[in-house]
């Protein structure tokens, strides 16, 4: 459930109508968060509101997009609403990992507040684990997209044009050959239920992931930052676009540095 932030008293809820609404799954690597976190950074986009769940473990901590020492003390909780106007962009994130069999329920309350809220279509970030590719991914680039079929009507076209390359089915039995196709995304998450979701109730949804291992994700969530902007242009592309992106103050405590002083 969404809940507007109150600036002032006014906690009215935005308007979100034809907005793209941009999110991670909770998947390997964290790519899809570490991704997200780039495009709010360096868009600098507002904190509107922030999702309200029992799906998702609770957490809080100190503003992750800190500029200056009076925001850095500002509290950040598991699922916040970021928007640019602008751009007709929303962002959700997703900052803590889902509690066990509460799958379901989310995507459920999210696709309803993507249908309430009229928002244009999803693009959902993701990853899957690299080790568990079959012959046919191994070959190319480790990225790969999925559209709902809503969704392939208005942009297939464009993906054809950028040579982007869809997700593979694989056999439901591996090593029968004559089997049935499914889709296959492990360390997904979310990934494959709320594609096949939004498929079902005729929600414009695009996928984005990248194949990947557990360990620093930096240059993954780069990788899969980059492949999005191909597509929607949120900043210009250059020769070299992963020098445009804005790295958050709280990349600095990835692995380990000590607690910001702010905190106590």
């Amino acid at each position: 459930m969404f809940i507007p932030c109150d600036r002032g008293g006014d906690s009215a809820a935005p308007d979100f109508k034809g907005f793209t609404l941009l999110m991670p799954a909770v998947s390997v690597g964290n790519v899809g968060q570490l991704a997200i976190d780039l495009v709010i950074s360096t868009l600098d986009m507002t904190k509107v509101g922030y999702f309200y769940t029992d799906c998702l473990v609770p957490m809080v901590g100190n503003n992750p997009y800190a500029t200056a020492e009076e925001n850095s003390m500002e509290l950040s909780i598991n699922a916040e609403v970021y928007s640019l106007p602008s751009k007709k962009l929303v962002v959700l994130q997703i900052r803590s990992p889902f509690i066990k069999n509460k799958y379901r329920p989310f995507c459920e309350t999210l696709l309803s507040w993507v249908k309430s809220s009229k928002c244009a279509r999803v693009v959902l970030l993701s990853s899957s684990h690299a080790y568990q590719r079959d012959d046919e991914q191994l070959l190319g680039t480790p990225l790969r997209y999925l559209l709902t079929p809503d969704l392939e009507k208005a942009v297939g076209g464009r993906m054809k044009e950028l040579n982007w390359k869809e997700m593979e089915k694989v056999a439901a039995y591996p090593g029968i050959s004559d089997t049935d196709k499914v889709l296959h995304i492990p360390g997904g998450g979310i990934t494959k239920l709320l594609f096949t979701e939004s498929c079902s109730e005729g929600i414009q949804m695009a996928v984005l992931l990248k194949f990947c291992s557990e360990g620093d994700n930096i240059p993954d969530a780069f990788v899969l930052v980059n492949y999005l902007n191909e597509w929607l242009q949120l900043i210009k592309s250059e020769v070299n676009p992963s020098s445009l992106w804005k790295i958050p103050s709280s990349w600095r405590l990835l692995f380990g540095n000590g607690l910001p002083p702010a905190l106590f």
